[in-house]
């Protein structure tokens, strides 16, 4: 017992753990709709994306959160434009940015230098840089998207399972997917220091899958999926320290295998609660009492 405490003596273990605690809440509660929404590609490629954002910024001298969010920010609302307007395929055309965007950071870094330490945490994760200002910025962050998501809660549940219906009653969805975007990078720009680019999208996606074979209650799976986000980040950094491995793999690997215990112990169940959750939803969706839909028109 003492040597699984023994970690707790130093503080940069207590910050990182903190940090990879709200790191994964954050994603999982994020994930949700990243998930139901089918963008788990685009999470991926922001990802990517805000590393280019990154890179310019440490050769410039310019604060890298500062200059990382800039440039998450624009790839975030661009990626959205593209998905909305389907000029070409959606797929293709954010490959094209958000690789361009990480493959800028890499030839940035090739030609000026700057390979080392920080170069390893933007891509994999690292606890060793977790500073205070950095607990509190994640803290803030988590707790600024939980407020959108609050307040937002049937406008954004609205749009994830049927968007169309949701334009014609009246919902903003341009306004609502470009929240929403902004929301995944700042997520994403948040645990960047944890979990790195290359493995953050990861931590989006298998807690709210995990979630989903839990649950066919979208509230329900916004709150395990929380909890599950967050219970594999403590886990996986307290795995990290004693396995002497780098945080952001380590936490990965905790998620992966909860998803396959979960998927194992569910099965078939696990399968018809993910069926199920369009139908559970669809009172949440309904049209308010005294309004019908008519054919080719709104509510």
């Amino acid at each position: 017992m003492q040597e699984l405490l023994r970690p707790f003596d130093f503080e940069f273990f207590r910050n990182g753990l903190v940090v990879a605690t709200f790191a994964g809440a954050l994603c999982g509660m994020v994930g949700v709709y990243v998930v139901l929404k089918g963008m788990s590609y685009i999470g991926h490629g922001l990802s990517h994306a805000i590393f280019g954002g990154f890179a310019a910024s440490a050769l410039l001298g310019v604060n890298v959160v500062l200059g990382a969010g800039v440039w998450g920010a624009a790839s975030a609302l661009m990626i959205s434009g593209i998905t909305r307007r389907r000029v070409i395929g959606s797929d293709a055309a954010i490959g094209v940015i958000t690789t361009a965007s990480f493959a800028l950071g890499l030839a940035l870094f090739a030609v000026f230098g700057g390979r080392g330490r920080s170069f390893d945490a933007a891509l994999f994760g690292s606890i060793l840089g977790v500073s205070g200002a950095d607990v509190w910025a994640v803290i803030a962050v988590t707790a600024a998207v939980a407020l959108v998501v609050f307040f937002g809660y049937r406008q954004l549940l609205f749009t994830t399972f049927d968007p169309e219906v949701a334009e014609a009653s009246g919902v903003h969805t341009a306004r609502v997917d470009a929240l929403l975007m902004l929301v995944l990078a700042a997520a994403i720009l948040a645990t960047m220091q944890v979990l790195g680019v290359t493995l953050v999208a990861a931590v989006l996606v298998i807690p709210p899958t995990i979630a989903r074979m839990l649950t066919s209650s979208f509230s329900r799976m916004l709150l395990l999926s929380t909890g599950i986000g967050a219970l594999t980040g403590f886990v996986g950094m307290n795995l990290s320290y004693h396995l002497d491995v780098q945080s952001g793999p380590t936490i990965v690997l905790v998620g992966a295998a909860l998803f396959a215990v979960v998927f194992a112990v569910t099965g078939t169940r696990g399968l018809r609660r993910t069926a199920g959750l369009d139908d559970h939803a669809a009172p949440v969706l309904a049209p308010p009492h005294g309004r019908r839909r008519h054919a080719g028109g709104p509510y």
